[in-house]
């Protein structure tokens, strides 16, 4: 198994961060932007999109603040592996950024990056800030 690699990635975006907090961290804001559908059942997010569906957990929140989950798929593989969504507010501009920190064989970086960046622009149009 090839070792993954860590990145992150941010998204400038227009939108108050108790807005974005509940398109992060709740199952029907989720499925607004970044599955089809997502079902929870105590600590575990089905995402579903057309023919397929993955579960991860939810290893961490922080309201108003961040979601950090790991796919079940990799947990066998490498435990260090997750997917972390914070929302960032610049102190002195007030600007909202979601910074995306997740990981991806080395091959395989700018894939994840541009699957990112449509998820986000789905986001920003569901949030009407595109």
């Amino acid at each position: 198994m090839d070792d993954k690699v860590k990145f992150d990635i941010e998204f400038p975006i227009h939108a108050s961060p108790q807005l974005l907090y509940q398109y992060i961290s709740t199952p029907s804001g989720l499925s607004e932007w970044f599955s089809d559908n997502v079902n929870l059942r105590g600590e575990l997010f089905t995402f579903i999109w057309d023919d397929s569906q993955e579960q991860a957990k939810l290893l961490n929140k922080k309201s108003g603040e961040r979601v950090k989950f790991r796919w079940l798929e990799d947990e066998e593989d490498d435990l260090t592996c997750y997917f972390e969504i914070r929302i960032q507010v610049d102190e002195i501009t007030k600007d909202v950024s979601l910074m995306v920190t997740d990981f991806a064989e080395e091959d395989e970086i700018d894939e994840a990056k541009m699957l990112w960046e449509n998820q986000i622009s789905s986001l920003k149009q569901v949030l009407g800030s595109a």
